[in-house]
């Protein structure tokens, strides 16, 4: 055993503290805990197994990747659990981390495959509770209550399961470790012992971790490193639609969302977000645009609202929910620089209605159209879809995967699309659907509020 000091920020590593963490700069962040220290030249237990190997000679197995028959949740995953993967499911306390998990654990145990879940936080009577609640109760799917990461090891080999549920990280601990459970050193060392058994074994384990006040997962930002899928979930857990997003996933994509409803028999897919997205909205409603984004390989169609109000503030306020605020500062300047809009002494809102999260540029054109509905008073068309990426010269660029955003729109009733000029040649024509092609931010907002 020795004493070493770790960086709660990233995870740095020093003999001695110091005040502040030379790799990211944050200060009294480095905090003392006593780490095991292991005896080097000892030989690997597995050395013959892991000799180096030509690529060509390397045949993936038919197996690798399991469906859980939630098919948002695959989606997510690339297409299913891979075998051998280590995958962290972080997210807000209620949101529904658990449940997913027990549902998908039911899911595979229903299909012959055992799966073993381990509560840290519950007794097995109170997640029995839980199971029931959702409809849970296969002979595949084993339930135990602990925290000693070698007497769970232990029953990992008893077991012989194809998935492993840690719910959570935080609470397991290694006991020739000193320090307390959820604590730098506990959580890095269990993560790479359950990480080796993962890939030795070939089969999938899920670690679900808290998150803290800021929304990162809790403990050092190594533990994101060392697994193979960072998922989190996005929303209110006061509101009953969920998001889940992967911000790091080595077999698959990270531009796929899966989105779910909350309900009393647990999370259920939603088939069709763009209709739910845009069930409640009204027409007539000035300051309100559609925009069809694209989430991976799927395209979603989202309300953007804006707020224009007079200021009484020296330097009025900008605020955002679900776009970077810094984007929306910079399509404001656009507006009054390019459009001649005053919009010094206004305060400006921006809101994308359902809790999602719009990334892309393709919605510049949306947000900007929504500010002049606002300021000029005129709604923009019900039936009318708006993007495009606005440039700082006023100009509105291509966007990628134009015709699968509008056969989108066209099959929810959508019949005029607004959409930049540079696009307008890969169009081949959708069925029902006035496609109106412009170039600049005037003619844009031109077209767009002609019609309200």
């Amino acid at each position: 055993m020795k004493t070493a000091f770790f960086c709660q920020e990233c995870g740095y590593k020093s003999l001695k503290w110091m005040g502040k963490c030379p790799s990211c700069g944050a200060w009294n962040s480095l905090v003392e805990e006593t780490v095991e220290v292991t005896k080097p030249g000892l030989s690997h237990p597995r050395w013959e197994k892991n000799k180096p190997r030509p690529i060509t000679e390397i045949k993936p197995r038919a197996d690798i990747r399991t469906r859980t028959g939630i098919r948002e949740f695959d989606r997510i995953l690339g297409g299913g659990i891979v075998a051998g993967s280590l995958i962290l499911v972080g997210g807000e306390p209620g949101i529904g981390k658990s449940t997913l998990l027990l549902q998908v654990s039911n899911a595979l145990s229903v299909s012959e495959k055992t799966v073993l879940y381990v509560s840290g936080e519950e007794s097995v009577e109170q997640s029995k509770l839980r199971a029931e609640r959702l409809g849970a109760s296969s002979p595949g799917l084993f339930l135990v209550s602990e925290t000693n990461l070698d007497l769970i090891l232990e029953y990992i080999r008893e077991v012989q399961p194809a998935l492993v549920i840690i719910d959570s990280i935080q609470t397991i601990f290694k006991p020739e470790i000193t320090s307390a459970p959820g604590s730098i050193s506990q959580v890095r060392e269990c993560a790479a012992r359950l990480l080796v058994t993962a890939k030795s074994e070939g089969f999938a384990i899920f670690l679900i971790g808290h998150v803290t006040k800021t929304g990162a997962i809790a403990g050092p930002r190594v533990l994101e490193h060392m697994v193979d899928t960072v998922l989190y979930f996005e929303g209110d857990r006061h509101h009953v639609y969920r998001i889940l997003r992967a911000v790091k996933n080595r077999f698959g994509s990270t531009d796929e969302i899966g989105i779910f409803q909350m309900s009393e028999r647990g999370l259920k897919e939603v088939k069709n977000p763009s209709e739910i997205f845009l069930s409640q909205r009204e027409s007539g409603l000035t300051g309100s645009v559609v925009v069809p984004c694209l989430e991976g390989k799927r395209p979603i169609l989202v309300e953007i609202q804006a707020l224009v109000s007079y200021s009484g503030l020296a330097i009025p306020r900008r605020r955002a929910t679900g776009i970077d605020v810094n984007r929306i500062l910079i399509l404001m300047a656009v507006l009054e620089r390019r459009a001649g809009m005053r919009l010094q002494n206004k305060d400006v809102f921006i809101n994308v209605v359902g809790g999602v999260k719009v990334a892309e540029p393709a919605a510049d054109l949306g947000i900007v159209t929504a500010v002049a509905s606002n300021v000029k008073n005129v709604p923009v068309a019900p039936e009318t879809v708006v993007l495009g990426e606005v440039g700082l010269g006023g100009e509105i660029r291509a966007v990628r995967q134009m015709e699968q955003r509008l056969k989108e729109a066209a099959k929810l009733g959508f019949k005029r699309a607004i959409i930049p000029g540079h696009n307008a040649d890969e169009i081949k024509g959708i069925k029902g659907m006035d496609i109106i092609p412009v170039r600049r931010i005037r003619e844009a907002l031109s077209m767009a509020l002609e019609q309200g």
